[in-house]
């Protein structure tokens, strides 16, 4: 066929300027396409090592790849239609135009006068496009995953989702179908997707090609899988990492995070990681403690190693003017710098630009001498978008290429220093939190935190659908301050309450870690450095009251007794790609109301979680799947799968349900058989 032949071993397509090319890749086909005379050399999200060969025929009519359980076909003038093994159709591209050779009755209603290509190029300037790939939309058409966005929808299907990293917001597009497939959006480029009912369009501003992988299976589980296959699984989690995390904003010296900690120990209660938040530095860019406020830094791991708590610090990626380490960075090119000039400011500083290969080793370097060396275990890897409040991604440069570009790959890259660095020193299993990511960070120990999101009911909300969406993107270690980041007084009822609800959300969470900015706001303690920053309100769990304390105390202990079950999350996602909080639909995807259902999921796969997130809400409609008994923890009462129920929520408690009269049941349980009260 003139336009469709096979080239090293890919169905390849060529006709007027553009050149076309699908291979088979792990378990699914990718897709690349170009109206520049070759393909660029970045595989990006994709594992290099999982391109395979495919079963290709080319006939009079069409040229077929099939790879696994997917199928493309390739019309002689370039449209592509996607099945699966059982020849349903998935997805086929939008395509609107008068083209010679449509002969079947069906394509005739495609044969209209708008001319509307399926793939679309604008010059961008050199060898850059503006692109857009369309496809047919299906009304039934349920669409997960994407990333991390602060609305109140799981399924995504009519949503428009801009592909940019912000504070909050995080793209990883990866999208998990209904209809039997998956489709990574291979392109680290600034763009939107757009899940419309009329179209589905994914549209890069800036991209030297079309690139897309895309995936069939028979179940969501066969789906994700596949994409971690292709894209990296996490390692395994420490098992100090699934205990309970300690932090506020912020720890102003060495001896306030040795109080902190000696109380939690006299109070036996099992506190795992306690976290030194930012501005502990004399400069940012300085990666190193202020030593008028921190002055032994070796002695403060020393004793929080003995009583059996790991410290973290955070780092960011900004280097302030003053920094020691400024005229240095800025001398062998390793700062984000504008398209045009130098400079490209984050207030008064720059930005490393963790895109460098050099760039990241220095930081490393420098993070491992001031902090690790010092027995700081792990890292908090903020600003990670980076944080520009208003990001003109055409405006700066990095080390890959134009912001506009590449812009969305920055928080993996930055995850991939720490954990390149830390693994050279015998770290086996790296893990350090983020405030952002793209597609394969978790196999760079990327522990993903939604950001600095408002302490409300309203985002409560958001967060259990941000979470949920995350883990079907592939990023399994996901988290959320307890209690929100931004507001929250400690003295007002009504933040109580929603520390409560969110408290015990957190203890069935990935990782469960209590933080946030409360008020009213402590004086800074000096008049330069780190000291020149005001703190938070006090935020550790005895701040709010005994009643309030005794709670908290509790879902900690549960938390602590649930790790046998969430170790066996943990392996499953570093084996398989499992998400450790999923949808109903992941376990149960034969039960149509199970894909319905948006305020409920699984830790695990025997646990069902209901957080409360209405406030003064004291009972919870909740719909438990078919093909399974339920137990509801707190009264006991047992239920048949397939109804929906209304669970009784006092303040105190988190509507949860055992599968099966699961051996998890035991675990939830204290010393005297008691799991409340």
């Amino acid at each position: 066929m003139e336009y469709l032949f096979e080239k090293n071993g890919a169905l390849f397509f060529k006709r007027r300027q553009e050149i076309m090319e699908i291979s088979a890749w792990g378990q699914g086909l990718r897709v690349r396409a170009t109206e520049n005379t070759r393909f660029s050399g970045k595989d990006w999200a994709l594992s290099p090592e999982d391109k395979r060969e495919a079963l290709i025929e080319i006939g009079e009519k069409k040229g077929i790849i099939s790879n696994g359980n997917i199928r493309a076909e390739v019309t002689p003038y370039g449209k592509i239609c996607f099945y699966n093994q059982k020849g349903e159709l998935l997805l086929k591209e939008y395509y609107r135009s008068w083209e010679h050779g449509i002969e079947n009755w069906e394509d005739l209603d495609q044969i209209v006068m708008l001319r509307i290509p399926a793939r679309e190029y604008h010059n961008a300037g050199g060898d850059s496009y503006r692109i857009q790939v369309r496809f047919e939309a299906e009304d039934e058409e349920r669409i997960y995953g994407m990333g991390q966005y602060q609305h109140p929808y799981l399924n995504l299907k009519g949503c428009r989702l801009e592909m940019a990293p912000r504070n909050t917001q995080i793209s990883v597009p990866f999208a998990v179908s209904s209809r039997g497939y998956g489709l990574l959006w291979n392109n680290p480029a600034v763009g939107t997707a757009d899940f419309g009912r009329n179209i589905t369009e994914f549209t890069a501003e800036s991209a030297r090609q079309i690139d897309y992988w895309i995936t069939a299976a028979d179940t969501p589980a066969g789906i994700v899988e596949n994409y971690a296959d292709v894209t990296g699984k996490v390692p395994m989690m420490p098992d100090y990492a699934m205990g309970f995390w300690q932090c506020r904003l912020r720890y102003t010296d060495q001896e306030e995070v040795l109080r902190v900690a000696r109380e939690y120990d006299r109070r036996k209660l099992p506190l795992k990681v306690i976290v030194i938040d930012f501005f502990h530095w004399p400069h940012q860019g300085d990666w190193r403690f202020d030593p008028e406020y921190w002055p032994d830094p070796k002695r403060m791991a020393e004793e929080l190693h003995e009583m059996g708590i790991r410290l973290m610090v955070s780092v960011w990626p900004t280097v302030e003017h003053g920094s020691e380490n400024s005229g240095e960075m800025a001398e062998k090119g390793l700062l984000i710098r504008a398209n045009s000039g130098m400079d490209y400011i984050l207030g008064n500083a720059r930005v490393f630009d963790a895109t460098n290969p050099e760039a990241r080793e220095y930081v490393w370097n420098k993070c491992k001498k001031n902090y690790f060396d010092y027995g700081i275990d792990l890292f908090w890897l903020d600003e990670a978008e980076p944080g520009y409040q208003r990001p003109e991604f055409g405006a700066y440069r990095l080390y890959d290429g134009n912001a506009a570009e590449c812009g969305n790959e920055f928080a993996k890259c930055y995850a991939q220093g720490f954990f390149e660095g830390m693994k050279q020193e015998g770290v086996e299993n790296p893990l350090n939190l983020i405030r952002c990511a793209w597609a394969g960070s978790q196999k760079y120990g990327a522990l993903v935190w939604s950001g600095d999101v408002p302490s409300t009911f309203t985002y409560l909300n958001y967060q259990v659908r941000a979470g949920l969406n995350m883990g079907l993107a592939g990023i399994p270690w996901w988290t959320a301050d307890i209690g929100g980041f931004h507001g929250g007084n400690g003295e007002d009822p009504r933040f109580r309450e929603l520390l409560l609800r969110w408290f015990q959300y957190g203890t069935f969470c990935p990782v469960m870690r209590l933080h946030g900015d409360r008020s009213p706001r402590k004086e800074p303690i000096g008049a330069r450095g780190g000291g020149a920053w005001p703190s938070g309100a006090d935020n550790e769990i005895w701040s709010y009251g005994p009643e309030a304390e005794e709670m908290m105390t509790r879902y900690i202990k549960i938390r602590e007794r649930l790790k046998p079950y969430i170790r066996e999350m943990m392996k499953e996602a570093h084996e398989k790609g499992t998400p450790a909080v999923k949808p109903l639909f992941y376990d149960f995807p034969e039960d149509p109301r199970a894909w319905e259902e948006e305020t409920s999921y699984l830790f695990g796969h025997d646990l069902l979680v209901s957080p409360v997130t209405e406030e003064k809400a004291t009972e919870k409609s909740v719909y438990l799947p078919a093909g399974a008994m339920w137990t509801e923890v707190y009264t006991g009462r047992v239920y048949e799968g397939g109804q929906r129920i209304a669970a009784e929520a006092p303040l105190t408690e988190i509507p949860l349900f055992v599968k099966n009269n699961g051996e998890v049941l035991n675990l939830l349980k204290d010393r005297n058989g008691r799991i409340s009260g």
